[in-house]
């Protein structure tokens, strides 16, 4: 398969970006959210410039691709981020676990209509089958569907948000490297976010020196691999597959986000988890064109036998 290593290389940035949860949900409870959110997405912006500085890769943008890079801050970092924060604290876990699973599928109506990438049969079906099992995962907790609220419509346009920074990245990565596309645009989305959180959180990063090691060591994992890393590798994955296709891999981070739980939060997986994953693993190896790469490689192989 051409895309095998790009499979395998978001299928290890969604396990990444699935404990990250865990690890986000103990830097809050040291932090205010808005405050410690534009701390990370700064840091993570400066390690990417590092990393690509070492690689002789950084360049000033064209003013074209500076557009890019500010209409893809405001959505990706911006506007995704806060508004999935005002969107939590004002719906329940499982109606936001339901509406962020509609994600890929929302980025794939999207790639349709503006970028003109109509998915295959197969992916349709991969798209549907990974929203079942993260439906099936999220029911499986202890508290049903509750009535829509303003908070779901925030969720949704974090989603929204999210998918159409996607399209953004798809054209911008034409003629912009895709990783330095990524550190103009955390730095950007995280001076903006620094200065909201400047407003929403007065004196919200005093104290800081008092927080345990092991605090500031989550802040280095998640800043570090899952933030700046993650987004390099995600973004540029964008670029080889698409942004539907990519998205497809969102549908993991649910599955994870609990094997975090789990692992660092001590809380319980069960069967109907596990079925979940492989609804999920079933949508993402149709809706990301490996099994169609799968089925292409063994027509080539049979038709090359009987030449």
């Amino acid at each position: 398969m051409k895309n095998i290593k790009t499979y395998i290389l978001l299928t290890s940035i969604m396990a990444l970006w699935g404990l990250n949860v865990s690890i986000i949900k103990i830097l809050v409870s040291y932090f205010p959210p808005v405050s410690i959110t534009s701390l990370r997405i700064l840091t993570a912006g400066i390690t990417v410039f590092l990393i690509l500085s070492i690689m002789g890769k950084v360049r000033k943008p064209s003013l074209r691709e500076v557009s890019y890079i500010v209409f893809g801050g405001l959505l990706s970092v911006v506007s995704h981020h806060l508004f999935l924060a005002i969107g939590l604290t004002g719906t329940s876990a499982v109606n936001g676990g339901l509406i962020l699973g509609a994600g890929p599928l929302l980025t794939a109506i999207l790639s349709s209509i503006l970028l003109r990438n109509k998915p295959t049969g197969i992916q349709v079906l991969g798209f549907l089958l990974g929203g079942t099992g993260v439906t099936f995962i999220v029911l499986s907790g202890n508290k049903g569907i509750s009535s829509l609220t303003p908070g779901d419509f925030f969720v949704f346009l974090s989603i929204l948000s999210q998918a159409l920074s996607f399209i953004v990245i798809s054209k911008a990565s034409k003629t912009l490297d895709p990783r330095l596309l990524t550190g103009y645009m955390l730095i950007f989305g995280g001076v903006i976010l620094f200065v909201m959180a400047s407003i929403m959180e007065p004196g919200g990063l005093k104290g800081v020196n008092e927080a345990p090691a092991y605090v500031w060591a989550a802040f280095a994992a998640s800043a570090v691999l899952a933030t700046a890393i993650g987004h390099m590798v995600y973004n540029t994955a964008i670029r080889n597959i698409g942004p539907a296709e990519a998205s497809i891999f969102l549908n993991l981070n649910t599955f994870f986000s609990l094997a975090g739980s789990a692992f660092i939060l001590g809380e319980v997986i069960t069967i109907n988890h596990i079925l979940g994953l492989v609804l999920i693993v079933g949508g993402v190896i149709s809706g990301s064109g490996a099994l169609e790469d799968l089925v292409f490689m063994k027509r080539r192989k049979e038709n090359s036998e009987y030449m």
